[in-house]
């Protein structure tokens, strides 16, 4: 494989190499290939990928690119010169390891993809290339999580399977609420959300506790295992991609595995409230008072709010019980998230500066778009009741913005230290496209990596 900008070879260069690079199209445009035989030589043939400006993003674009270049039986050998720093190997080992994702079910095992440095100093990339592969192997778990069939992926199983991942690692601890605990201690947007399926709600609790750590985040994520809508039923095509509505949880959770796996100096708790909003008798209903965790009632109009419901407790439980520096939440919560946005972009919203910018940062650096929108003041009416303390799913326009007022209701006097992530769009994916496979994106994931390493730093 060679990569190239407009000006020529950056990597694997001589005489031969540079004149098929000069003779190749758009040798130079992030993600451009062109692949070239060799007969009767070694290597067979040779990848001409474009980085483009050089930048990271254009680096993850050559990888992705190059991978599916080259058939999958096949290893993919990168030779890349010691002048490239080691942020552009990071991001070209991760193009490449994402798109060379594959579901588990449909693979005997994983493919084999070889990255050869050509260098007289490897140390100088160990800690990028680590990087790379923990966030990789982080998405990958999440998106495996996401595609998983909801008629196996329940609350249970998926909480098994958070048990089993951290079982592996050393310094985590898991601890899992089942029914009866979650009816004493009081989670009662949850327990009426999972109230309507056969297989009960969860709620996951993983810590991370480093040594010296000096900061407490707190991860939160929706696991909606399958979300029909409950009583307000969702249509036909609503429902096809459904089991997509724990992407949130999947994605907090791996991040805090690859937390660990890179021992970052952060305490990290992550809480997955997980539950299957399902059609039945036992289904709660429109116009039901729901108590949360707080002790406060919300009504709700519509069954088909219910991420809203199940983070209030967690986001109430999470301020008075652990004492965090920061909350941030994640949540497949809104469709108005693609109409506001489109496909590829999440919303954010968070009343505090400092961490909307490091959350947009981090983002930018790993591939993961968001857009910051408002929390308007003068939309807080929107949530009024007159039989409980606030109504959960006003039907007065700006969907995700009154979703996000809604959940800043919960946080108290951490409101300010508080950052919500609609990420309901970018959380799947329609097609094979640069790093992102067809299917469940595992959006969060690098975004969360990156903030909680530039914290560490």
């Amino acid at each position: 494989m060679l990569l190239a900008d407009g000006s020529g070879v950056l990597a694997g260069g001589d005489d031969e190499t540079a004149e098929l690079v000069r003779r190749a199209d758009e040798p130079g445009r992030a993600g451009a290939v062109q692949r070239l035989p060799r007969p009767l030589r070694t290597p067979s043939s040779i990848v001409i990928v474009g980085v483009g400006a050089g930048d990271e993003a254009g680096w993850r674009a050559a990888g992705a690119a190059a991978v599916r270049a080259v058939p999958t039986d096949e290893a993919l050998h990168v030779v890349v010169p010691e002048q490239v720093e080691p942020a552009a190997v990071r991001a070209l080992a991760e193009g490449i390891w994402l798109a060379a994702y594959r579901l588990r079910e449909a693979v005997a095992g994983p493919r084999s993809v070889e990255v050869t440095l050509q260098t007289t100093n490897p140390q100088r990339y160990a800690r990028g290339l680590a990087t790379a592969e923990a966030t990789a192997a982080a998405t990958w778990l999440a998106r495996d999580l996401t595609n998983m069939p909801s008629s196996t992926k329940n609350p249970a199983w998926f909480a098994a399977q958070v048990a089993a991942e951290a079982a592996t690692r050393q310094g985590l601890s898991v601890h899992v609420r089942e029914p009866e605990h979650l009816r004493e201690e009081g989670f009662g947007g949850l327990l009426a959300v999972g109230g309507g399926s056969a297989t009960p709600p969860h709620l996951v609790e993983l810590s991370w506790e480093p040594a010296g750590a000096t900061r407490h985040i707190v991860l939160i994520g929706k696991g909606i295992t399958f979300d029909t809508g409950g009583i307000s039923i969702k249509t036909r095509d609503g429902l096809k991609l459904m089991k997509k509505d724990m992407g949130g949880a999947a994605a907090i959770i791996a991040a805090t595995l690859a937390a660990a796996d890179l021992q970052l100096p952060v305490r990290i708790t992550a809480l997955a409230p997980l539950a299957e909003n399902a059609v039945s008798g036992s289904a709660y209903r429109p116009g039901d008072i729901i108590t949360q965790w707080d002790g406060t009632t919300t009504e709700s109009t519509n069954s088909d709010a219910e991420g809203r419901l199940v983070l209030a407790d967690v986001l109430a439980y999470a301020v008075a019980r652990l004492d965090p520096d920061v909350v941030i939440d994640l949540a497949t919560l809104t469709g108005a998230n693609s109409v506001a946005l489109g496909k590829r972009t999440a919303a954010l919203y968070s009343h505090d500066d400092a961490l909307a910018g490091a959350l947009e940062q981090a983002g930018r650096a790993a591939g993961e778009n968001m857009w910051r929108l408002p929390l308007p003041d003068e939309y807080v009416e929107y949530l009024h009741s007159d039989i409980a303390d606030r109504h959960s799913s006003p039907a007065r326009g700006a969907g995700s913005v009154v979703a996000a007022l809604f959940l800043s209701e919960f946080l108290g006097d951490r409101v300010d230290s508080w950052a919500h992530l609609d990420m309901s769009a970018p959380s799947w994916a329609e097609k094979h496209e640069a790093e992102l496979t067809k299917g469940a994106t595992g959006w969060g994931v690098r975004t969360l990596v990156r903030y909680l390493e530039d914290l560490s730093a």
